[in-house]
């Protein structure tokens, strides 16, 4: 099995601890770095070029979306992996639509982190974590159907406009709408796709980003 380089970054000592005890005890990973501190983590990430960086999306210095675009823009070649407490952190919902490789909550089992690491240095994103139990976003990433056709156009907008991050609230003035309309759209978008929080439905629209366009921008 091939050995997986990984940078681990998050703002609290004990956390940090644990990960590098976790994957220390794997021989197919190797952790070349690990720091507390946003900027330490991006300056790690182009020295080294690990694999993967393992990282809190709350990181001071640099924030883990800072990060992300910082290795976007540089076109660097690491997987960023967030980890986080809530899978409904509105900016995990940027991140996954900006193209972040995956998401662990810090409440996963060691042998689960442990499997994710390695399904996503083998090139598999994280969305099929307790945060995207769905079958919907399995059928999204094995490409059998393109699920956002189960949703009208109105509906297709909403998931759009939430995958940028946006509010409820947000969303209904883009629509000219009121927010508690967008809860009810939200409701009845979440049945169709078996889906539970905002963060599934930005990693849909990532899987389909295509089927979730500008074009769709039409009156109620």
């Amino acid at each position: 099995m091939r050995c997986v380089n990984i940078v681990i970054a998050d703002p609290h000592p004990v956390v940090v601890l644990g990960l590098m005890s976790i994957l220390s005890a794997e021989n197919d990973f190797n952790i070349l770095a690990s720091s507390y501190d946003g900027r330490e983590c991006i300056q790690a990430i182009r020295d080294l070029s690990p694999d993967i960086a393992l990282l809190d999306i709350f990181m001071p210095g640099l924030t883990g979306l800072d990060i992300l675009a910082a290795a976007t823009s540089e076109h660097l070649s690491t997987r960023i992996v967030f980890l986080t407490a809530s899978a409904e952190d509105r900016d995990l919902i940027i991140a996954v639509a900006r193209g972040a490789y995956g998401v662990i909550l810090k409440d996963t089992p060691p042998d689960v982190l442990v499997h994710s690491l390695r399904q996503a240095a083998a090139g598999r994103r994280l969305l099929s974590l307790a945060c995207f139990d769905s079958p919907r976003i399995q059928e999204c990433q094995t490409g059998t159907e393109d699920v956002l056709t189960l949703l009208t156009e109105r509906e297709r907008q909403i998931v759009r406009l939430v995958s940028e991050g946006l509010s409820n609230k947000e969303v209904g003035r883009q629509l000219n709408v009121s927010d508690g309309t967008i809860k009810v759209h939200l409701h009845h978008i979440y049945q169709k796709l078996a889906i539970s929080n905002r963060t599934a439905l930005a990693a849909l629209a990532f899987c389909q980003h295509d089927s979730v366009s500008s074009d769709d921008d039409l009156p109620v």
